[in-house]
């Protein structure tokens, strides 16, 4: 039904930029938040940013000043913009969404097949 569409990741030099793109397509209704993830080999799953349903963005301390995320909510997209990227932002990336299919009433939890990002000289 719901797919989640990601597009953008590769390899780049330390300091330089990368934006990833999300797509959701299916039988939506309605997205509430939407948002990227990334897990690196031997650490936990944690957030990079997320657009709130409200159109609010929120980005955590660890990448602030350095990643910036969009929502078009038109195209049912999420962007995450890169920038300054460094070798431990090296990670799988993960489009991450909450959406409504037409004909519920809930929302379930999306995930990505994840995409790579490796920043290495």
């Amino acid at each position: 039904q719901v797919q989640l569409v990601e597009s953008g990741g590769g390899l780049v030099q330390p300091g330089g930029s990368l934006r990833l793109s999300c797509v959701a397509s299916g039988s939506i209704a309605r997205i509430e938040r939407m948002g990227w993830h990334r897990q690196a080999p031997g650490k936990q799953r944690e957030l990079v940013g997320v657009v709130f349903s409200g159109g609010t963005p929120y980005v955590p301390d660890s990448v602030q000043g350095r990643f910036t995320i969009s929502r078009d909510n038109a195209k049912n997209a999420v962007y995450l913009q890169m920038a300054n990227l460094k070798p431990e932002d090296t990670a799988v990336y993960y489009c991450n969404a909450a959406i409504q299919a037409y004909g519920l009433t809930w929302s379930n939890d999306h995930w990505g097949q994840g995409i790579q990002v490796t920043v290495s000289s």
